[in-house]
């Protein structure tokens, strides 16, 4: 049986998806990357999964770097999200003008994020068009425990299936 792509994207973009900034860096390079290929893997020791583009910029800086993290934003400003989806612009204190911190793997950490989780890489995956890195917890924070994550269904954003535009 041969599925149809229109199908796969229309059936695959309603899964349920958390929606946030990724961040990550290798030496004096950082970048943030929209995201919503994220799950918690194991407990012990906790393990988060990110689904990364093997053409991104951040694939490469996750790599080299062995970090990332994932910061989770307020559902009701999902606006950073678009500027996200291209590397972003980094003045020293800021990516794409949002206060960022440095954390403890080096990663950049949103000062704006409802809550953000910062990751040691264990394992990466080379799934073909995407790798599957998984990152140990190894610091994370709640800022605003009232706000709810913003997730794919808060936007207009669609993301998975197969690619459009003969990419």
């Amino acid at each position: 049986m041969v599925l149809e792509d229109e199908l796969v994207n229309r059936v695959t973009w309603k899964i349920p998806n958390a929606l946030a900034l990724v961040g990550s860096a290798a030496g004096d390079e950082r970048n943030a990357m929209t995201t919503s290929w994220i799950t918690q893997l194991a407990m012990e020791p906790v393990l988060l999964g990110v689904g990364v583009d093997n053409s991104a910029l951040t694939h490469r800086l996750i790599t080299d770097g062995g970090s990332f993290t994932i910061n989770l934003w307020d559902s009701e400003e999902t606006r950073p999200f678009v500027k996200f989806s291209k590397p972003a612009s980094d003045d020293g204190t800021t990516l794409n003008g949002r206060p960022v911190r440095t954390g403890v793997t080096g990663a950049p950490i949103f000062e704006e994020a409802i809550a953000w989780m910062e990751c040691e890489v264990r394992q990466a995956h080379d799934l073909g068009s995407h790798t599957l890195f998984i990152g140990e917890l190894v610091d994370a924070a709640i800022n605003d425990d009232e706000k709810r994550p913003a997730a794919m269904s808060d936007t207009r954003m669609k993301y998975g299936g197969v690619r459009r535009g003969g990419h």
